[in-house]
């Protein structure tokens, strides 16, 4: 359930991002609650307490605003004004798919399916990659999602072009150690704390600095308590974005 307190810091940006229909959504906070409730139970659509409203209307606005992009949206307004760049973070995660995130629409071969809707098969099994860049303080700025065997460098440059600004300093771990990045952020006038990797050359990697990689680290920690993150249960590459996208908003304005 939404609190009072979350409720008076979400609605002003609910409405502000909300599809405007002739007719406004009914019990607009009920609604988020049953899909707020959902999410972080990693329960069935139909499993959602009778309490909260009818569970169809919850997952109809849910898919229809994740198809939209309402709740990437979101995350950009909760975030408007306060991203803090002095560091920023950049790591990813594999999350495992449950067996119900299968059965997405059969368009394309399969291997652009996997790509399109984020899903392959790694050492881990089948599951999605999700990448994210967060603000020194820890808090997600962006995400892309790739399927489950994909490396997270070619998506490194894409999320750093995701930020308002230019950062100090950018930190990740010797998965994301390439030359050609390195110069990168040089090259946008920050500075790389990425240690190198066993085969590689030392380079400059500041100790003071990239201790505070744990931020990103307990980012992921939190986010990963919506049980609906730590499993995939979203069919289609566009909800399980929408349900990242929301556990961040929230991330942002909680009290």
């Amino acid at each position: 359930m939404l609190t009072d307190a979350h409720w008076m810091r979400l609605e002003p940006l609910i409405e502000a991002c909300r599809p405007k229909g002739k007719t406004p959504p009914q019990d607009l906070r009920r609604t988020l609650s049953a899909i707020l409730w959902r999410h972080q139970n990693g329960a069935k659509w139909r499993a959602i307490p009778a309490e909260l409203g009818p569970w169809s209307r919850a997952a109809q606005m849910f898919i229809r605003w994740a198809h939209l992009g309402v709740w990437e949206r979101l995350l950009r307004l909760a975030q408007e004004r306060s991203v803090q760049l002095g560091m920023t973070f950049l790591d990813g995660t594999s999350i495992r798919a449950h067996q119900k995130a299968a059965g997405a629409e059969k368009r394309g071969t399969p291997a652009e399916r996997d790509t399109r809707e984020a899903l392959g098969r790694s050492r881990g099994g089948y599951g999605t990659k999700a990448c994210v860049i967060a603000d020194g303080l820890g808090r997600a700025v962006a995400f892309i999602l790739a399927p489950g065997q994909a490396h997270e460098l070619p998506h490194a440059v894409p999320l750093l072009e995701r930020l308002p600004g230019v950062p100090k300093w950018v930190v990740a771990d010797r998965g994301l150690s390439s030359h050609a990045f390195r110069e990168h952020i040089w090259s946008l006038g920050a500075r790389p704390a990425i240690p190198p990797k066993q085969n590689e050359a030392p380079v400059a990697c500041p100790d003071w600095i990239y201790v505070n990689r744990h931020r990103v680290e307990n980012l992921w920690a939190r986010l990963k308590e919506w049980r609906a993150i730590a499993t995939r249960y979203e069919k289609t590459a566009s909800s399980f974005m929408g349900v990242l996208c929301l556990a961040a908003a929230l991330d942002w304005i909680k009290p």
